[in-house]
């Protein structure tokens, strides 16, 4: 196999439609970044066809992988599986509803081939352009500060499905992240931080996607999540 410098990974679940646009824009644009890259989609559990359509793209660009999964593993567990038998030196992933602005999957890369151990698009930083609701807006802040307070992290934006890493210090990480959903892109930027790791935020371009699969459960989760991780990091250690 040849040396693989960026594995970028899509969780998938039920997003066939998502994913007919995602494929080809991403081996576009991952093509213009690096000509030794590959495509892993960590399909979980999706009765929508979604693995059919993987496959057929398989049987014609020897750059994209499937991993799936017969049975729900959530989206932690889904890129943990991803990462890990990943082939890059350089990691990342972004939402298949391509949300963020692909113009700056570069920068996401280009962060790591610079030396940082972790990049991530903001929503919240000066410069960001972001278009959605009021309310979700005010969740969004509301969460991001009370991780900042809780959790003492110094980054704005902890949820931007937008996120690149070093394999090699994302696979330290990887064994204590204990978030099987979506609280995952949290529990690992603050996990990277509390380890001394360089991490590079930036504003990016963002628009909701077609029907989010966020729940309000969801956020009344991670909000627990929160006090969960503190737990951990405060208490049980001590």
């Amino acid at each position: 196999m040849n040396h693989i410098e960026v594995s970028a990974v899509i969780p998938v679940f039920n997003d066939r439609n998502a994913l007919e646009r995602a494929i080809p824009a991403s081996l576009e644009v991952l093509g213009e970044t690096t000509d030794r890259f590959e495509l892993i989609i960590a399909e979980d559990g999706s009765t929508d066809g979604s693995p059919e359509l993987v496959r057929e793209w398989e049987t014609r660009d020897p750059r994209v992988r499937l991993f799936h999964s017969d049975e729900r593993l959530g989206r932690g567990k889904a890129l943990n599986r991803a990462f890990s038998s990943a082939h890059g030196e350089i990691v990342c992933y972004y939402d298949v509803d391509l949300a963020t602005d692909m113009r700056h999957l570069p920068e996401l890369i280009d962060a790591i081939r610079e030396g940082a151990d972790a990049s991530t698009g903001s929503r919240l930083m000066e410069g960001s352009d972001v278009a959605r609701t009021a309310e979700r807006d005010i969740a969004s802040r509301g969460y991001n500060t009370l991780v900042r307070l809780v959790l003492g992290s110094r980054l704005r934006d902890h949820q931007c499905g937008f996120k690149g890493f070093r394999k090699q210090s994302l696979m330290t990480l990887l064994p204590n992240v204990q978030a099987e959903h979506w609280f995952w892109d949290t529990e690992v930027l603050v996990r990277a931080q509390r380890a001394g790791y360089t991490i590079c935020e930036f504003p990016v371009r963002w628009r909701p996607g077609q029907g989010t699969t966020v729940k309000s459960r969801d956020v009344w989760e991670m909000g627990s999540d929160i006090f969960r991780l503190w737990w951990q990091l405060h208490v049980e250690k001590s």
